[in-house]
């Protein structure tokens, strides 16, 4: 808390703050969801602006269910119960996955890492298989698509 404090003392206001969380340990006796909601009303109160929802890696001996989307539940539940934006991760690879999750109301925006790592391109790539115009990155124009021409 104390942190999350002085970090919002010292940046703008308009300048978003982010706290990844271990939702849970998906370990019996660990960390639960419950107290993840709790802290995100604190930090919440401290002035962070999104909790970036993930779970699992402190406990060596958790048994962590990975699967598409699974730690989103976490995302959701924080939104809902603590009142602040969340992020969601957790094996998000696809673009009707990511669209389902944002427009559900599950979180508020989709953080990928392995799968950007994985194809640096995605978000270009998704955009043109929704049909959506976007502009390329200057440096990379000269490689982009045709553009299609409105008449």
């Amino acid at each position: 808390m104390e942190v999350a404090s002085r970090i919002r003392s010292v940046i703008p206001d308009d300048v978003p703050l982010f706290v990844r969380v271990s939702a849970t340990d998906w370990a019996e006796g660990g960390w639960e969801i419950e107290q993840t909601v709790a802290l995100a009303r604190e930090l919440r109160s401290a002035g962070v602006d999104l909790i970036d929802c993930s779970s699992g890696g402190l406990v060596p001996h958790a048994a962590v269910p990975a699967a598409p989307g699974y730690q989103v539940p976490f995302a959701s539940a924080v939104r809902l119960k603590a009142g602040i934006l969340t992020g969601a991760v957790g094996l998000i690879t696809g673009v009707e996955q990511a669209n389902e999750i944002i427009s559900s109301g599950k979180a508020d925006i989709i953080l990928m890492a392995r799968e950007m790592l994985r194809e640096p391109y995605w978000t270009l790539k998704a955009a043109q298989s929704m049909g959506e115009e976007i502009r390329w990155p200057k440096q990379y124009e000269r490689a982009a698509p045709p553009r299609k021409v409105s008449r």
